[in-house]
């Protein structure tokens, strides 16, 4: 296991557990305490973990992880969710689609797609978006134009935020927007744990004729800081076959449609 994915499995054990021991940690990953202590040094430098006597808790930083070390949990599911996110663009069309892990792969899904990649008049995808991994994801590996909203580089996602981005999204018209988000209850709608990326999704969600929000089933039911928008904007959520049917029934409940990859 090389540095990184050990990092992302430590924050992971940190955000479960809210605390873990220097031993506790070498245990499960299978590497030396020596390793965990360096480890846990490079983290609290970065100010994304605070070093204890023994071990290390989490920061409230912590739930809102950079996007480097957010990509194993859920994998597959998120990988299921993309596909199935990416079924429902059709050629000719323009998307939104936001930062995050889930977004990673509907944009992933979609490259792949041959309908959406060729350079036939009227069946090449415009996309837009906001996150500079998701426009060179496209970039590198499909033919679709690309549009990039401007704003400021937020490092733990990627994404550009603030009055520049908006500018843009305020002048163009979506055909459906695809959004990751932090969380979505039945009653108080999508929302994102920073408020500058809320902003500039709900930009997304006012330009955009249909709404489409990918999100696992860790999402479903679940509280964030800045509302992205009501449920009753949102028209398919696409989310994992872990979802429990109860959640499920109430976004059904409130008029969305409900797609378990």
């Amino acid at each position: 296991m090389d540095r990184y994915a050990r990092w992302n499995a430590l924050l992971e054990m940190l955000t479960d557990s809210g605390r873990v021991s220097v031993e506790e940690a070498a245990a499960r990953l299978d590497v030396s305490q020596a390793t965990i202590r360096r480890d846990f040094d490079q983290l609290a430098q970065q100010q994304m973990i605070t070093r204890t006597r023994g071990g290390a808790v989490a920061n409230g930083v912590s739930y809102d992880l950079p996007l480097r070390y957010k990509t194993a949990k859920h994998s597959a599911e998120k990988q299921r969710i993309g596909a199935a996110a990416a079924a429902l663009v059709t050629p000719g069309t323009v998307v939104g689609l936001n930062g995050g892990t889930t977004s990673t792969e509907v944009a992933r899904a979609l490259a792949v797609r041959p309908d959406l990649n060729t350079s036939a008049e009227g069946a090449q995808l415009t996309v837009v978006t906001n996150a500079l991994n998701i426009a060179n994801e496209l970039l590198v590996r499909s033919r679709m134009k690309v549009v990039v909203a401007g704003g400021v580089v937020r490092p733990k996602s990627f994404e550009l935020v603030g009055p520049l981005g908006g500018a843009l999204l305020r002048e163009v018209t979506l055909d459906v927007a695809l959004l990751g988000v932090d969380a979505i209850d039945p009653q108080l709608g999508a929302a994102a744990h920073h408020e500058g990326e809320a902003a500039m999704n709900s930009l997304m969600v006012a330009r955009a004729k249909r709404v489409v929000v990918i999100a696992d089933s860790s999402k479903l039911g679940g509280h964030a800081f800045a509302r992205i928008c009501p449920v009753d904007r949102v028209e398919t959520l696409v989310t994992d076959s872990g979802a429990a049917p109860a959640v499920v029934q109430a976004f059904r409940d409130a008029g969305v449609q409900v797609i378990c990859a």
